[in-house]
């Protein structure tokens, strides 16, 4: 799974309504582009898919006050809110995707019930003791990795990464059970999406970078 999807949905989806610019812009605040795939290109593409999928609708608006192109704002569907929860949902309990997209997932956690995003995560954790048991029938952890060669390695690598895991995983239920954070259903969320026309401090170098692709320009693909 790539976290693309997930990323851009909930981006759409905090905002109500939002166009390329507005994703990207939210996106780099949020450091998206340091730790994932979410490079412009990416984005527009992912944008431009998922609408022809039936996941957002495109609206074509006129050109803002300052001046620029025609810009297309998106919205969720009722099938890219379905979408956009499988995929938060799945990206908390999957124990073998990449960090990518466990950040992307925890980012959007306060979008899920608290009861829901505990419950995800445990089993995020059983997964996790299962890998670690499916290993430890070929490898001892206490008896070190080098009795079955270099290759005893990597089981200690596996092993070490799930109990980190685990443990990170634990923390993170601990807290939530305790009242951290505001969760759906239980007031009002923070905002973390920047306004419209706001500077993002954060902003990759834009330099020669437009608000939207010109036509008929290839895009990445996420």
């Amino acid at each position: 799974m790539s976290p693309m999807r997930l990323l851009v949905l909930g981006a759409i989806r905090q905002h109500g309504r939002a166009h390329g610019y507005q994703v990207r812009n939210d996106l780099e605040f949020w450091g998206a582009h340091e730790w994932s795939n979410a490079k412009p290109g990416s984005i527009y593409h992912a944008l431009k898919q998922m609408a022809k999928q039936g996941l957002l609708i495109a609206h074509d608006v006129a050109p803002s006050s300052v001046g620029g192109p025609p810009r297309t704002e998106y919205e969720l569907t009722e099938r890219g809110e379905e979408e956009y929860f499988t995929l938060l949902r799945e990206a908390l309990t999957a124990w073998d995707q990449k960090i990518d997209v466990l950040s992307a997932g925890v980012g959007f956690i306060v979008d899920l019930p608290r009861d829901e995003a505990i419950a995800l995560l445990k089993r995020r954790v059983e997964a996790l003791e299962g890998w670690r048991r499916t290993v430890t029938e070929y490898y001892t952890p206490g008896e070190g990795p080098e009795r079955l060669g270099h290759i005893g390695e990597i089981m200690n690598l596996w092993v070490c990464t799930a109990d980190a895991g685990a443990q990170w995983t634990r923390g993170l239920i601990e807290r939530l059970e305790n009242g951290a954070y505001v969760m759906a259903g239980e007031g009002e969320p923070p905002c973390t999406v920047l306004p419209d026309g706001v500077e993002n401090p954060y902003a990759a170098d834009r330099a020669e970078s437009p608000a939207e692709p010109p036509a008929g320009a290839p895009a990445e693909t996420p």
